[in-house]
């Protein structure tokens, strides 16, 4: 099992590119299931969750091509690939699929909209809670599918005419809601209005993806979105946007390491929230052409208190690595997540490191350290694993990351990446 071991102190210099989202990546691949033409997506990251996803689209028929890597100086490279899903193989997602990777739970929407049936395993639980999938049968039902639990499976069934048009408002916000609900509209007979939608760029993202297509689809970006069903959807070629939570976990680290480093190939627009709490901290946060530039002053951190909130507030998927930062900050913070229960589990790893944490309900209230000092720690899920890395580039000594599985699920070139910045950080197979 692969470890990543870091030694820290080393401010960091230079330039890091932004990948291609994993979160937008994932749902435009399982777009592909739409159509009979072929989606070409370009910007694909390469990483673990990707791969995963391509075998489980494998196995409802799509074709995958994968070219077009484009190298660049810095030795990075983005990915084009090509799907194409002439007839659907196979209705069925099978637990043995289902259960490696919660998001392809989201193949019921472009199965169910273009088979009229599907039978997808429920994807159970998660290191960083339950996240039930009842919104998404909710609103599948609202659209006139009939959903029934069995031996641990949905059977969806369209009406035999094909999916209706319908206003249905989400109880609560869901991003992975919103995209199935969205996929399976875009096929269905009349108009549906989704209302409390999730507003994440993500979202906008596949939008516009499937608007390409061929859908009619208005109001992505903001609580209410409008789809008019169209008959048929065709091909089209789309750049996956970039990584928002790349962006802000590498101004993080930057912000807590110090140096200078410019951020290629994203969009300030996309993380507004989490760069104005980063400057709240006192790192200089300003955009420049073609991406982000952040100056970080190391040992001058000031204490900042957030609330993970949906797009666009604080996003939940910062908040493991916020709170590595605001570990050596100057005075007390406090962080309360809002989303996803159960989402402390990196606390306990920091502590290890130094770090003062004490946890009441769901806030985090952290008492920030003159040093932390390496250590073996362990990540426990995607995000945890990258705030242990935040963490060790700061401290003194030397750091052993270990299950950086997780890492490998959504950070491409991690160790490349930040080494070319002057990081002293390594990857061990053992």
């Amino acid at each position: 099992m692969d470890r990543i071991r870091i030694v820290g102190g080393n401010p960091l210099n230079g330039i890091i590119p932004i990948s291609g989202a994993k979160n937008a990546a994932l749902p435009l691949m399982i777009a592909s299931l739409l159509t009979s033409d072929t989606l070409t997506l370009e910007n694909v990251p390469h990483l673990a969750d990707v791969e995963q996803l391509i075998r489980i689209l494998g196995n409802h028929g799509v074709d995958v091509s994968v070219n077009g890597r484009r190298e660049h100086q810095d030795g990075s490279y983005a990915r084009t690939i090509h799907f194409t899903c002439r007839k659907i193989a196979d209705t069925t997602a099978p637990y043995d699929l289902v259960s490696k990777m919660r998001a392809s739970f989201w193949v019921i929407g472009p199965l169910l909209a273009r088979e009229g049936q599907a039978r997808v395993s429920l994807p159970g639980g998660c290191a960083i809670g339950t996240r039930p999938v009842d919104l998404f049968i909710e609103g599948l039902t609202a659209l006139g599918a009939t959903m029934e639990i069995d031996g641990g499976y949905i059977n969806a069934t369209a009406p035999a005419g094909g999916l209706i048009g319908a206003r249905y408002t989400f109880p609560k916000v869901s991003v992975g809601a919103t995209h199935v609900l969205m996929m399976a509209a875009t096929l269905a007979n009349g108009t549906t209005v989704i209302g409390n939608a999730a507003r994440e760029p993500e979202v906008v993202d596949l939008a516009n993806c499937l608007n390409a297509m061929g859908a009619k689809i208005s109001g992505a970006g903001t609580s209410t979105i409008t789809i008019e069903g169209v008959t048929s959807l065709s091909g089209a070629r789309h750049r996956v946007l970039p990584d928002r939570i790349e962006t802000g976990t590498y101004a993080m680290a930057v912000a807590m390491t110090g140096g200078d480093v410019t951020l290629q190939g994203t969009d300030s627009a996309l993380l507004e929230t989490a760069l104005e709490a980063l400057r709240r901290t006192g790192a200089e946060v300003t955009s420049v052409e073609d991406g982000i530039r952040v100056v970080g002053h190391g040992d001058a951190i000031k204490p900042v208190d957030v609330v993970t909130d949906p797009f666009p507030g604080f996003p939940t998927d910062l908040q493991a690595q916020f709170m590595g930062l605001m570990t050596r900050s100057t005075g007390t913070s406090h962080i309360t997540e809002t989303i996803f229960e159960n989402r402390f589990m990196h606390v306990q790893e920091l502590a290890r490191l130094g770090a003062n944490i004490s946890l009441s309900g769901q806030t985090a209230k952290i008492v920030g350290v003159s040093k932390l000092r390496g250590a073996q720690v362990m990540a426990t899920d995607l995000r945890a694993s990258v705030s242990l890395v935040i963490a060790g580039l700061a401290a003194e000594g030397e750091t052993v990351v270990s299950r950086v599985y997780h890492l490998d699920r959504g950070f491409e070139q991690l160790e490349e990446k930040l080494g070319r910045c002057g990081a002293i950080v390594e990857r061990v197979s053992e």
